[in-house]
């Protein structure tokens, strides 16, 4: 847990866009490129649960909450997963972590990045 750094969370009123980075300077460029990704969130109370996922072959789905506003992507030369989020509604308000999985076991998260959508 915790050997990622994601960026770009804040606050920002209904209706505005934030877009989260997560830089994976920690895992090699080859681990990399076959790696599936993911953006998860959490709010007190409640597991964490998916909201956007990217496989290595580029099959990207979302939770039926987000599709539509939120877009999942990565670009494998910085090594960076990123997830753009527009439309933000008040219950997208959470804590978001992204995740990289590399085969069956290993994986890494990040920290978390704290987003706030006022209404």
């Amino acid at each position: 847990q915790g050997q990622l750094v994601e960026s770009g969370g804040g606050l920002v009123q209904a209706g505005g866009s934030l877009r989260l980075s997560c830089p994976a300077s920690r895992i090699i460029f080859s681990d990399f490129i076959i790696s599936d990704l993911g953006w998860y969130r959490q709010t007190p109370g409640k597991q964490r649960e998916l909201v956007a996922g990217l496989s290595s072959g580029g099959a990207n789905n979302y939770a039926d909450s987000v599709k539509g506003r939120f877009t999942i992507s990565r670009d494998n030369a910085k090594k960076t997963l990123y997830l753009q989020m527009n439309s933000l509604k008040p219950e997208d308000t959470a804590v978001y972590y992204c995740a990289v999985r590399i085969g069956n076991n290993r994986e890494y998260w990040g920290r978390g990045t704290q987003v706030t959508v006022s209404s």
